[in-house]
């Protein structure tokens, strides 16, 4: 069964996502724009989601963590909780 590894930031507003993936690809680091910004509790580590496989996260969650290429940040993701964006870190 296929498995991957993700970080993750939550916010309000698909304006907020959008504001915080430029600053990210303009070199702020994910993890520091997941503490100062995520209203997620995995903000504390970095937006750190651990290992999980298919169906553990919500669909649009899973869609995105299971095709999109690793490493790549990908977002705003709109879920019932607010708008993420979403880096892959690994998949197996």
């Amino acid at each position: 069964m296929a498995r991957a590894s993700a970080r993750h930031l939550l916010v309000s507003s698909e304006e907020k996502c959008l504001q915080v993936k430029a600053e990210i690809e303009a070199g702020l680091d994910f993890a520091d724009a997941a503490k100062k910004y995520s209203s997620c509790p995995s903000s504390a580590q970095g937006g750190a989601l651990g290992e999980f496989g298919p169906g553990q996260m919500v669909r649009e969650f899973d869609e995105v963590v299971f095709s999109a290429d690793v490493g790549s940040l990908e977002g705003p993701v709109k879920t019932q909780f607010g708008y993420h964006l979403l880096e892959v870190t690994a998949r197996s």
